[in-house]
């Protein structure tokens, strides 16, 4: 007797309204695809914005303290400087 393998993906069921449903169903037949591939393919991007968006919050809370960590005579020579320019 063999043992069943295990799935190499999952299945998910979704709900859409039946606006998005048909915007969802064109994209993939205009683009060759089906919905698994669209949807992987949109996850992918989100995920990539996600983790950008998280980068750029992190970014700025460093430039942030960077700011306020800055001696006080050197925050007035950099804005002696942009002024004089």
């Amino acid at each position: 007797m063999s043992t069943p393998r295990a799935r190499a993906s999952r299945v998910f069921t979704i709900s859409f309204p039946e606006e998005l449903a048909k915007q969802a169903v064109l994209v993939a037949a205009e683009e060759s695809r089906n919905l698994s591939e669209l949807f992987r393919e949109a996850f992918r991007t989100y995920q990539m914005e996600r983790v950008q968006r998280r980068l750029l919050a992190m970014r700025r809370i460093t430039e942030e303290r960077t700011y306020r960590q800055r001696p006080e005579d050197e925050a007035v020579s950099a804005g002696d400087k942009t002024r004089d320019e």
